[in-house]
């Protein structure tokens, strides 16, 4: 509020009959022995109410003012300030007009506010008055009663904890990091917060990425990255020794890639952090990568599967012997599939081996064994030696070269079922992938029995959903027939608070399972190529492609057309 005595507004309030001269005075010397401003005074003192001294602020400084009882707040004209902007500064948008948005404040002389909405809503902004109590009873209506810190507000004092920190940090050379004390409070803060946060964004990766001038802060949410916030340069040998103690790996060590694990609780959730550090030419680069053990608790029934595929994959898993590959590049979500597979079967009569490399997730009940390449254990080594621990079900987490895949393929002939994954970017591409790496054609199609290839698609957000058309060129694209068109349900995202404005929240996998048939085992013993057990596949076999698979939950409203686009491509065997 207004810090002055100016008799501007106060004249208006004596004019109209609100006031006294008396009042005034009394009020004048309040203000000055509680060092509060004046209009305030006049409240606390009852001489006047909050909307009448509003009021008459407003008519001095040539304002708008505001009666919030009887106004109309649009929500998408809420949702383009962030709650925690709102609660901290006390304002609230109330109009977008021609690109300028309207915002209710209660000090019609605090500019440096104004600045600062302009600065962080990149847009025009009007202020306009209302009263503080106002104000604040619209806020928790519009945006809900809870105060409590959102992500939004972690992020502003994640901001706010880094600049007070350059601020307190002596004159130092800033081209020695190590000059920065890396166990000051603000900086164990700062990092604290970045994991908070990128929990509450529901990010799976942190990348500290050091610049000539800068050091940025991105999140990976739902398979995006998006950029955070930009720290000075000085404060990057801080961060990267507070997150080097935290794992547990070498301080001193700059030259050298460095990997360690991060146990961190936040609010209710303990969290395994997996911590990657390499050397760049602006300095140490560090990526954390969030392991949630909620994300493994997912049924195969969740993972997104349409319901032919689920009842044949359902089917699969339960053969006693033979090859299981899940495809796809990195970070599409094979590990979450084989773990809803490993725990769909985890029972008290089965045994579960698995080597990994490493242990990103431990599931209770079974026997995980990590490769640890500097002393040999690599995964044919631990594949030989856990056939003679008499298990069920194997799982190798990739066939990387001809000893690891000979090895699943001799354990999957002496009645195990085994588990693996591979990098190629459809199921009929594996096998051609297993025998490049020199594994013999009758040894592949005598043990693999199913390859799954798989996708992750962001799914659109169920808060701010609507449906739409879209235009007509992209569904001649796709190839939609006038029925499929017909019973669509097209949606797509507007974006609001709880999808960040993106309008997707949350991923689904798209898929295609192609079956090992007799066919297809005459088809790699002949040694034909990939497009033709593929065709053969999609023709005969009735595998639906990965494209095909994301069209189908773009027609049930759950992705988008741009979405399945990002991800997998059409071909022309899809048509």
């Amino acid at each position: 509020m207004e810090t002055g005595t100016s008799n501007g507004f106060v004249d208006l309030l004596i004019k109209s009959g609100v006031l006294g001269k008396d009042q005034v005075v009394d009020a004048d010397n309040l203000a000055r022995q509680t060092n509060i401003p004046l209009p305030q005074a006049l409240v606390k003192l009852g001489y006047a109410t909050e909307a009448e001294v509003m009021r008459s602020l407003a008519l001095f400084h040539r304002m708008e003012y505001v009666d919030l009882d009887t106004a109309q707040v649009p929500e998408n004209v809420i949702e383009l300030m962030p709650e925690s902007v709102a609660r901290e500064n006390v304002v609230l948008p109330i109009e977008l007009s021609d690109g300028r948005l309207k915002v209710l404040m209660s000090d019609p002389s605090d500019v440096d506010t104004i600045e600062k909405l302009r600065f962080i809503l990149n847009r025009d902004v009007t202020p306009a008055l209302a009263p503080r109590s106002n104000i604040l009873e619209a806020i928790n209506r519009m945006y809900g009663q809870v105060e409590g810190e959102s992500a939004d507000s972690i992020l502003q004092e994640f901001t706010d904890t880094a600049i007070d920190f350059t601020e307190t940090v002596d004159e130092v050379d800033v081209s020695n990091d190590e000059m920065v004390d890396e166990n000051s409070a603000p900086i164990v803060r700062l990092v604290h917060l970045m994991i908070t946060e990128a929990v509450q964004l529901r990010a799976s990766d942190i990348h500290v990425e050091p610049f000539e001038d800068r050091v940025r802060i991105r999140y990976r949410i739902d398979g995006v990255l998006h950029e955070r916030d930009t720290l000075p340069r000085r404060q990057l040998g801080a961060i990267l020794s507070r997150i080097k103690i935290l794992s547990n790996i070498d301080i001193a060590e700059r030259r050298r890639p460095q990997d360690g694990r991060i146990k961190i609780t936040v609010g209710e959730k303990e969290l395994d952090l997996r911590v990657s550090v390499i050397p760049t030419n602006h300095g140490q680069s560090a990526v954390m990568r969030l392991l949630d053990k909620d994300n493994i608790k997912v049924g195969v029934r969740q993972l997104g599967f349409s319901e032919k595929t689920f009842k044949q994959f359902n089917s699969l898993i339960r053969r006693p012997n033979g090859i299981i590959l899940v495809t796809g590049p990195t970070g599409s979500g094979k590990t979450t599939t084989l773990y809803a597979a490993l725990n769909q079967l985890n029972r008290p009569d089965r045994k579960i081996i698995t080597a990994e490399d490493p242990v990103e997730y431990y599931l209770p009940g079974i026997n995980q064994v990590e490769v640890r390449h500097n002393i040999g254990l690599d995964f044919a080594r631990i594949i030989r030696s856990m056939l003679r621990q008499a298990p069920n079900i194997i799982l190798v987490g990739e066939m990387r070269d001809s000893e690891t895949a000979s090895m699943g393929i001799q354990a999957s002939l002496t009645g195990h079922l085994v588990f693996s994954t591979l990098h190629t970017n459809d199921a009929p591409s594996a096998v051609t992938r297993m025998i490049d790496m020199g594994v013999p054609g009758y040894l592949v199609a005598s043990s693999v029995v199913a390859i799954v290839a798989q996708r992750l698609v962001r799914t659109i957000c169920p808060k701010c959903r609507a449906r739409y058309t879209p235009p007509q060129s992209v569904l001649d694209e796709v190839g939609l027939t006038e029925e499929q068109i017909k019973n669509a349900t097209f949606m797509r995202g507007k974006g609001c608070n709880s999808c960040q404005n993106t309008g997707f929240r949350g991923r689904i996998g798209i898929y295609e399972l192609m079956m090992v048939d007799s066919k297809v085992r005459q088809m790699i013993f002949d040694n034909q190529s990939t497009t033709e057990i593929r065709k053969y596949a999609i023709t005969d076999g009735g595998m639906s492609t990965l494209f095909r698979d994301g069209v189908e939950k773009v027609l049930s409203g759950i992705t988008t057309f741009e979405e399945v686009y990002r991800v997998a491509k059409r071909t022309e065997q899809d048509d």
